[in-house]
């Protein structure tokens, strides 16, 4: 990349050293004061989406291979659902269009059976990205987005729906469930991973080549012509869980993830140091690529470090409002901290950025405002009787053990002696791509050995923290000599004496382990069955089995709560 002798990049006019340095407020502010100075012309714009493929794969063949035309038939593709906030009562409808959709009307015909009945006009986000080139020019795409809420269902039902355009689109109709009311009602079953990014090279800005922006740059080792991304959304749909959670790192638009200003690489070039590489395509490619799931299941999703995007607004998450909708309940300018209640167990979506240690480009943005949500929020949910677990996910580490990332202090500090006072059972984070289960935690130490097809009680024992890193991206390695450890490949010793945690300055702190307890480092996600119990008889039961991309279950453990007399079977 050029440089001028004020050692500025010739493409973007800031210095390396001070990029290196921006936080996500400070990019998204001289990323607007760089477009008043380079305007682009809406001309030059690459416009509509990649999801020809999807709509291709359903059957409407005429727009196969002509997307982004603007003369083309509209059509909708990328289908993924969500609940409101109100999970048993209200459901959310997200999808992609081809092409800006003009005067056009976008419609969602939804109702109790697939005869349907109801029509209700969509809302569309229209999403503009400019994104710094390494050559000095503007990469500028539209996209654009359809929402629908329906609100006011009955609780555990089934709601069909198809999308339709007034000019002679519709797609096949699908359904979605709300989720059981609070209480003790039903068994259900959701699905964990993170990581996941895309198999497939984006079909936009034409030129780009395998390995660009997508998942295609394996290691020899990891099997190149195997699609692993693909592969887990294959086994959690065969899963048919009721829903799904996300920790975090998603599409991988910005493959690089270090929290740096955004550019555009073509094929063959890297960002000078202080940048990241970013494509907003790449998110056409993921919706499509999670749709067999999404489209019939909720999908929730937590913001990683490859989340922030700084085009969008100054805390990186205006891109995920124009392209997702997740509930709306939790502290303000906090889009990605949310929680819902499925039947006993209340799940907490945590945004990791504001407290992170290691990558500090959004540490702080929330002034505090997200941890005093999270005591009350978790306060709340102990305290009520409809209750029995409590599940928090979100992306950076808090304990794991790889060589890449272990660790991060930043989230120890400020969560996990939440998670103790209110005895949080499970949580579930992403970062390292690699399996790793810990022993039961409190105060920071293991309270017990709990091995493979071990029983829990958290109430006592303590708070379980699983690293499920392997939803697609290449995989990671443990430290130096640590080995795996899993059904099958046990050890007779789990300790790690050569890990790490970050440190507020930034710095590796070292640190030796003894609450390591499974490592698996090859693709996988977990499937938990939730079992109610019965007041004063049968204790209330999570059962977390850890699943690898084939379908091989390597891990199981069982969390347990004994359910009192008078405790609640349905909604009070």
């Amino acid at each position: 990349m050029p440089i001028n002798p004020q050692g500025e990049t010739v493409a973007t006019g800031v210095p390396e050293t001070l990029a290196a340095q921006m936080t996500m407020a400070e990019q998204h502010d001289w990323h607007r004061s760089f477009l008043r100075r380079n305007p682009v012309s809406r001309r030059n714009f690459l416009v509509g989406s990649a999801a020809a493929a999807t709509v291709a794969a359903v059957g409407n063949a005429r727009w196969s291979g002509i997307a982004y035309a603007q003369d083309a038939p509209l059509a909708v593709g990328g289908r993924h659902t969500s609940f409101g906030a109100d999970s048993a009562s209200q459901l959310r409808f997200s999808a992609q269009l081809s092409r800006n959709p003009g005067v056009t009307g976008v419609f969602l015909d939804h109702g109790p059976t697939p005869a349907l009945g109801a029509t209700t006009s969509a809302e569309v986000r229209n999403l503009v990205s400019q994104v710094p080139q390494t050559d000095g020019g503007i990469l500028g795409a539209e996209q654009f987005y359809v929402h629908v809420p329906v609100d006011g269902l009955a609780p555990r039902t089934p709601h069909f729906y198809r999308w339709r355009t007034n000019d002679g689109y519709v797609s096949d109709v699908q359904s979605v469930s709300t989720a059981l009311p609070p209480g003790r009602v039903a068994p259900f079953r959701f699905t964990m991973m993170g990581d996941q990014g895309v198999d497939e090279t984006p079909s936009q800005p034409a030129g780009l080549k395998a390995g660009d922006y997508d998942d295609l740059y394996y290691k020899a080792d990891n099997e190149p012509s195997v699609r692993h991304a693909a592969n887990i959304v294959r086994q959690i749909a065969a899963s048919r869980p009721d829903f799904h959670v996300l920790a975090g790192d998603i599409a991988y638009a910005d493959p690089s993830g270090a929290g740096l200003p955004p550019q555009f690489a073509p094929s063959g070039v890297t960002p000078p140091k202080g940048f990241d590489k970013y494509n907003p395509f790449v998110w056409d490619g993921y919706f499509a690529a999670i749709e067999p799931s999404s489209a019939t299941t909720p999908w929730f999703f937590a913001t990683g470090n490859h989340d922030m995007e700084a085009l969008y607004s100054s805390n990186g998450y205006g891109g995920h409002a124009a392209r997702l909708d997740q509930p709306e309940n939790g502290p303000a300018g906090c889009p990605s901290v949310y929680s819902f209640v499925y039947g006993n167990v209340a799940v907490l979506s945590l945004d990791a950025n504001d407290v992170s240690y290691e990558i500090k480009a959004n540490t702080g943005y929330s002034g505090g405002a997200q941890n005093t949500w999270v005591e009350q929020t978790l306060a709340k949910y102990r305290a009520d009787s409809n209750i029995d677990f409590i599940v928090c996910f979100f992306h950076h580490c808090a304990y794991s053990t790889t060589q890449a990332h272990a660790s991060d202090g930043g989230v120890r500090d400020a969560w996990a002696a939440l998670f103790d006072r209110y005895e949080v059972d499970a949580v579930l984070q992403g970062h390292n791509h690699v399996f790793e289960r810990t022993d039961p935690i409190r105060g920071g130490r293991p309270t017990k050995v709990a091995g493979d097809q071990a029983v829990v009680y958290t109430r006592n024992d303590g708070t379980v923290y699983y690293t499920v890193g392997g939803g697609g991206r290449p995989r990671y390695t443990f430290q130096p000599s640590e080995q795996e450890s899993y059904r099958g490949n046990v050890l007779a010793d789990n300790s790690v004496p050569n890990s790490y945690v970050w440190s507020p300055e930034g710095e590796k702190q070292d640190e030796a382990v003894q609450w390591s307890r499974v490592r698996f480092r090859n693709y996988s996600f977990i499937s938990v069955d939730v079992v109610p119990g019965i007041p004063g008889i049968v204790p209330s039961e999570m059962r977390i089995a850890a699943v690898d991309e084939y379908g091989r279950e390597f891990d199981r453990l069982t969390f347990r709560r004994d359910v009192p007399l008078g405790g609640v079977f349905g909604s009070s």
